[in-house]
């Protein structure tokens, strides 16, 4: 399919930072806004901070996935959780070097691709952040409630939770089939972008927006917060030294969550209130919104690398299954110190990670 052609002055967006060009005020005139382009220098820092969190989320999760599925006969409804968590990560990091020749280049992968891999960042956004909610309900299932029957609980039941998941994030990911390959005549580039024109466009987009906020990060946040206050309470209550170091990790989980995505989405929320002129604009406050929605999407970006360690390397039975997978394959002998059991209360914690 052939890119379609459009001039700087009818573009809306530019790659994700949208730009409304109608309306903005300067004292006593009017007059349409350049849209924020990055330099050719911050396109290069963009391209190489891809390139490296898609090398280290890769990494990582791949190691995850392979001391999951080597313990496959022992998963527990958290591992299952985090094993799908790690292929959601996975398949996020894969789309990210396609971002960064995008940065440098300008999108030379057709417009077929566009679409492709902006629905599979989108979808295993979607399902990480549900991933991560299904991993709190089940720790707060197996700390407060901690009964034989959940312990037992039907692997059927969790393969559906995870299938579920996968189906839920496919739906809410397919506003971003909007998206698609077009050339910017003015500086010679192509660009996969969403193109919505007409007032039933913006108000579509402002929808599906406020969708995303509530379903991408609201929710799962206010999920999160609570389950994990109920379980620090809980901690409070039980004797043991263990108990303050697994404090430490469910704060770090939560802390992750929201110093990576709270940024992001707080931005973009500005940017929706912008667009449906809830609140007033200026061309120098586009432009600030334009930098800080392509700077806090970086980190974001950082989440899907970090997942692997605040999951799995922190847990005291993944570490121990790593190192015992580790001196299977003979690459060091285990000591015995590195092998030993926790504490109840460390594994109760660890929720069998």
């Amino acid at each position: 399919m052939e890119a379609i052609k459009i001039k700087i002055d009818d573009l809306p967006d530019f790659f994700e930072n949208y730009t409304d060009f109608e309306n903005y005020t300067f004292g006593p005139y009017e007059s349409p806004c350049h849209p924020f382009i990055n330099s050719h220098s911050n396109n290069i820092i963009i391209a190489i901070v891809n390139s490296l969190v898609c090398f280290l989320a890769v990494t990582g999760n791949m190691i995850v996935m392979t001391v999951l599925l080597h313990n496959r006969n022992a998963l527990s409804s958290t591992d299952t959780y985090l094993l799908h968590l790690a292929v959601a990560d996975l398949l996020f990091a894969v789309t990210l070097p396609f971002w960064a020749v995008d940065a440098v280049s300008g999108w030379v992968f057709g417009d077929a691709m566009c679409k492709i891999i902006s629905m599979l960042q989108e979808i295993n956004f979607y399902s990480g952040i549900l991933l991560l909610v299904c991993i709190s309900i089940d720790r707060f299932l197996s700390i407060i409630y901690a009964t034989q029957a959940h312990k037992q609980l039907n692997p059927l039941i969790i393969k559906f939770v995870c299938a579920a998941v996968w189906v839920g994030a496919t739906v809410l990911s397919l506003p971003i089939l909007y998206k698609g390959e077009y050339h910017l005549e003015d500086l010679n580039r192509n660009l996969c972008y969403e193109l919505l024109d007409g007032e039933s466009a913006e108000k579509w987009r402002v929808i599906t927006r406020l969708l995303r906020h509530l379903i991408g990060f609201l929710i799962p946040l206010a999920v999160m917060v609570f389950c994990y206050s109920v379980i620090i309470q809980k901690l409070y209550q039980t004797k043991g030294f263990q108990k303050h170091k697994a404090m430490k990790v469910i704060i770090v989980v939560v802390l992750a969550f929201v110093i990576c995505w709270f940024p992001h989405n707080i931005t973009v929320f500005i940017d929706t209130l912008m667009r449906g002129k809830l609140i007033a604009q200026t061309c120098n406050m586009r432009n600030y919104i334009d930098q800080a929605l392509s700077a806090t999407q970086i980190l974001g970006f950082l989440h899907s690398c970090m997942n692997p360690i605040l999951y799995a390397f922190i847990g005291v039975k993944f570490r121990h299954n790593l190192i015992k997978l580790m001196g299977s394959k003979g690459i060091f002998v285990p000591s015995e110190t590195s092998c030993e059991r926790s504490t109840p209360v460390s594994e109760l914690i660890s929720v069998n990670i």
